[in-house]
């Protein structure tokens, strides 16, 4: 059968790194504080000169060489992110242009956390349909552009990065590797929940992030156990089949709930949020590359991917590896 294949994870991060303490000199609040209601100890913050698609760049770079692919075979380029370099065009473009395999597809997807998962699920699919046999799928962000400084109870949660995998359509055995089952999910009745204050059609300015966070986390961890649940479901697999999970990147307290609910131990999550802090879509991507990296995940591993983001949005995908 044809399966979209990972054959190559990258990613990248800004060059200033900024703690808990670094922050505390700027706005009223203390790594204490931090680290007991998010488990967050450090995030990277980009400089001017570094970009949603420079980072992307990077990341999608570091994914090729892994996969021992030249950027010329890649026919299809999806880069999920909420803050892009342009209104347009889309920051997958410039990707394409700076890799230097114009021609193919690329465009961006934007659901803002869930955003890599989105792109994943396309990716996915046009693979399979023969649109293209390799493809870059990034996450990508520079979440400090739209961050209120003043807010303390948001502008400490985030930061900045970008992850990339290769995935290739290739013919694998019925118990080879690839993606196995996705699920998306959308409910646009909660945009007051997290959402930027600002538009193109509305204010005409950027805007900053605005979030009920006790609200945010209480949907958060019932959609996420439920579409965890259902991806499982579709492959005819359980819970205690999986080898890692690889969240969204939010919050401790999110990782800690959402793995109670579904009877997962603790050491089979992916924890890199006390490093990176939210990353939005490239959180996902990210925290797998750092465990592919580090040789936690490893070839023939069923690997669960999930990620719950404004809008609300929210999915899963689950993937041997």
């Amino acid at each position: 059968m044809i399966r979209s294949v990972i054959t190559g994870t990258g990613s990248a991060l800004p060059r200033t790194c900024v703690t808990n303490a670094d922050l505390a000199e700027r706005v009223d609040t203390s790594d204490e504080w931090i680290v007991e209601r998010t488990g967050i100890r450090q995030r990277y913050i980009a400089q001017e000169d570094e970009t949603t698609s420079s980072l992307a760049t990077e990341a999608a770079r570091a994914a090729l060489e892994t996969a021992g692919v030249d950027a010329s075979e890649i026919g299809l380029i999806i880069l999920a992110t909420a803050t892009p370099d342009h209104t347009f065009p889309a920051t997958a473009t410039q990707v394409q242009a700076a890799l230097g395999c114009g021609g193919g597809v690329a465009f961006d997807v934007q659901a803002v956390c869930s955003g890599f998962l989105y792109a994943l699920a396309t990716a996915d699919s046009l693979l399979r349909t023969g649109m293209a046999t390799k493809a870059l799928v990034i996450g990508s962000e520079t979440f400090s552009r739209i961050l209120d400084w003043e807010d303390r109870t948001t502008c400490v949660l985030f930061g900045d990065g970008a992850g990339a995998v290769v995935l290739e359509a290739q013919n694998v055995a019925e118990d080879g590797p690839g993606i196995l089952s996705s699920r998306l999910h959308a409910d646009g009745q909660h945009k007051d929940m997290l959402y930027v204050d600002g538009g193109p059609s509305t204010t005409g300015t950027v805007g900053h992030l605005r979030m009920r966070g006790r609200e945010v986390f209480r949907h958060a961890v019932v959609n996420l156990a439920e579409v965890l649940r259902e991806v499982l479901g579709d492959a005819g697999r359980d819970a205690g089949d999986i080898d890692w999970v690889v969240p969204h990147q939010a919050n401790a307290r999110i990782l800690d709930a959402t793995a109670r609910k579904l009877d997962l131990p603790a050491e089979k999550v992916v924890v890199t949020v006390d490093r990176h802090a939210n990353t939005s879509a490239a959180s996902v991507p990210l925290a797998l590359d750092t465990a592919v990296r580090d040789g936690r995940i490893k070839r023939g591993d069923l690997v669960m991917l999930e990620a719950m983001g404004g809008g609300f949005t929210w999915g899963a995908s689950l993937v041997r590896m």
